[in-house]
């Protein structure tokens, strides 16, 4: 069964209700060549700007209820409840793997790369509660995220993409048009990163397949395909909104929190241990 644990999860008339608005939602038609949206000097949709997912992804990206969280913390710490953004509601996991999810999930105040200030990854990036900007280029898009100083390039250029030369944490990205919509191709992982709070996971041999479909001139619809055999039993898909920043002057800043997970990860090593 799916993390947290049955009496966090929500109820199941809810589940159904949710799994129904999500089909009437993915059942709705995107638009092709709107009127009036932006383009880039090749036609292409202009995606340059700053973007945010709004939503409880970060938290979970399957449904889930509200629970708590670090006691010290009361209702500041504590999960809100959230509709899943899972294609189907429930990630596939082959059974070992579900009960790795719920020991990440027991231990992740501690264990979630994201308290370590580590990289987050694709497509977790995408969602973190942070907003994030959009470079376009005509052979290369580059992506700027806020926490831990987080970027990646996405190659436009590559006919035959290039493998990647080493496994990292934000992997490799290659991209392509697909009428309106960019295609983005990321592999190369290191396979430390999780996909949210919940401890939800994938291994160095996951490939992921992003789409940005434009709704408008300020939304974008985005689509991640996962596909890692060692974990799951079959590809599955993620599907949410992203919406653009409209302030004046709005900017990406940076969140650079290694100091913040400094005692953490070393208070141990202190003269007088804090941890």
């Amino acid at each position: 069964m799916a993390s947290p644990p049955s009496r966090f999860r929500l109820a199941r008339p809810a589940i159904a209700r949710a799994v129904a608005v999500a089909a009437l939602v993915s059942a709705a038609p995107l638009p092709s060549h709107e009127p009036g949206l932006p383009r880039f000097f090749d036609g292409h949709p202009d995606l340059n700007g700053v973007w945010q997912a709004i939503g409880t992804a970060h938290w979970n990206l399957e449904d889930h209820a509200a629970a708590p969280g670090h006691p010290d913390l009361g209702a500041i710490g504590a999960v809100p409840p959230g509709q899943g953004v899972v294609v189907g509601g429930e990630i596939p996991y082959a059974a070992a793997a579900r009960e790795q999810q719920e020991a990440n999930f027991k231990d992740r105040m501690t264990a979630d790369p994201e308290a370590k200030c580590f990289l987050p990854g694709v497509p977790r990036a995408t969602y973190l509660p942070y907003p994030f900007q959009i470079i376009q280029g005509d052979s290369k898009i580059m992506i700027v995220y806020g926490f831990a100083e987080a970027n990646r390039t996405i190659h436009m250029d590559k006919e035959d993409p290039e493998p990647p030369p080493i496994d990292s944490w934000m992997g490799r990205s290659h991209g392509r048009w697909d009428g309106d919509t960019l295609v983005v191709v990321a592999e190369g992982f290191n396979g430390q990163a999780w996909l949210d709070r919940a401890g939800n996971y994938a291994s160095a041999a996951l490939r992921v397949e992003e789409r940005y479909t434009p709704l408008g001139r300020n939304a974008l619809q985005y689509e991640a395909t996962l596909t890692d055999p060692t974990v799951f039993v079959r590809p599955w898909t993620i599907r949410m909104p992203l919406y653009r920043r409209l302030e004046p002057n709005v900017r990406v800043l940076e969140f650079k929190c290694v100091e913040f997970a400094e005692d953490l990860m070393y208070g141990h090593l202190r003269r007088r241990p804090t941890r």
